[in-house]
């Protein structure tokens, strides 16, 4: 008796090893709007996770931004003049 059931579940189990792998029932997407919704839920949530600077750091940070702009400006305007000027000089000796 054992024998015949070892033989009957080896045949079951050379007949599932023939037939091609059934596909899975495929799992239904959310609906774009859902999906969406949810995307920006957890964007939310991820913002309230920031450290976000203090107006008197950003507004010293803007500043100081604003400052080295401007003295990094003044440094390239004169060595253009004085370059400038140079190629002039050399131009009129020439």
């Amino acid at each position: 008796m054992a024998e015949n059931e070892k033989k009957a579940l080896e045949a079951e189990q050379n007949a599932k090893a023939d037939k091609p792998a059934e596909k899975p029932a495929k799992e239904k997407k959310p609906s774009v709007w859902k999906r969406l919704a949810a995307w920006f839920k957890s964007l939310r949530a991820e913002a309230k996770k920031i450290s976000w600077a203090s107006f008197k750091s950003v507004r010293y940070n803007t500043i100081v931004v604003i400052v080295c702009v401007i003295i990094c400006s003044i440094i390239t305007g004169l060595l253009d003049y004085g370059f400038s000027a140079a190629i002039v000089g050399l131009s009129r000796l020439i």
